[in-house]
C-alpha cells in the first residue's frame, strides 16, 4: 500500500487487491463486505452505496450486470447525473444473497445507513484489518480509497478507456480522473521492469 499525505493531516491510501481482501476478511458482517465491495468493485461514493436497491441492478442485453445509480455525485450544479454503473457478476450474486437471506424488498435499500455510517463502516474494518495484518497503515483507509483502487485498477492495470471509466464511475471530466492514471499500481512497476 502507498500512502501519499494531503493538507490537513489526511491522506490517499492507494490499495492493491491484495489489500481490498484483507478488507474483506476484516469485516464482521455480510452488509459490511458489501460496502467494501460497492466502494472497490463497483466506484461507489459513500453516499451512493445506501441509494442501491434490489430494483437498481439490471441485466443488459450481453448479460452483464448494471447497477443505476440515481443520483451521483454533482459537479455541475444540476443535482448530479444518475449514471449506470458496472456490476460485476460476483457482487451481483453477493447482492442477491443478501437480498434473498435479509428479505429486503424490491424498493428497499441494501444497506440501511447514512453516508457517515458507510464511512464508520470503513474506519471500523479499517482498524480490524490494521489489527489481523499488523499493518498500521490500514488505519488510515477511508471510503473513498476504496474508489481510487475501483479507478486505478480499470485504468492503469486493465488499461481501459478512460471515458468507459468516466460513464460508469461518475466522473465528469478526464481532469477528474487524470491522478489515478498518473499512479502506476506496484505490479505495473514490476511489470515494467521484468525484462531488464
Amino acid at each position: 500500500m502507498r500512502i501519499e499525505a494531503t493538507a490537513g493531516n489526511e491522506h490517499k491510501v492507494w490499495l492493491t487487491d491484495s489489500e481490498i481482501e484483507d478488507l474483506r476478511r476484516a469485516t464482521n458482517s455480510q452488509r459490511d463486505d458489501l460496502i467494501i465491495q460497492l466502494g472497490a468493485f463497483v466506484g461507489l461514493r459513500a453516499f451512493e452505496i445506501p441509494q442501491v436497491r434490489p430494483v437498481d441492478v439490471k441485466q443488459s442485453e450481453s448479460g452483464q450486470y448494471r447497477l443505476r445509480v440515481r443520483a451521483g455525485k454533482d459537479t455541475a450544479g444540476n443535482g448530479g447525473k444518475p449514471r449506470d454503473a458496472y456490476l460485476p457478476d460476483r457482487v451481483e450474486r453477493d447482492l442477491q444473497r443478501f437480498q434473498n437471506e435479509h428479505n429486503i424488498a424490491p424498493k428497499d435499500p441494501f444497506v440501511d445507513l447514512t453516508q457517515p455510517g458507510v464511512r464508520a463502516v470503513i474506519r471500523r474494518t479499517a482498524q480490524r484489518a490494521a489489527d489481523a495484518t499488523g499493518d498500521a497503515d490500514f488505519e488510515k483507509v477511508s471510503t473513498h480509497d476504496l474508489r481510487r483502487r475501483f479507478a486505478q485498477r480499470l485504468l492503469v492495470d486493465q488499461q481501459m478507456n478512460p471515458r468507459v471509466v468516466m460513464a460508469v464511475g461518475g466522473w465528469d471530466s478526464f481532469a477528474a480522473i487524470e491522478p489515478y492514471l498518473n499512479a502506476p499500481s506496484e505490479e505495473v512497476i514490476d511489470e515494467a521492469f521484468a525484462d531488464l
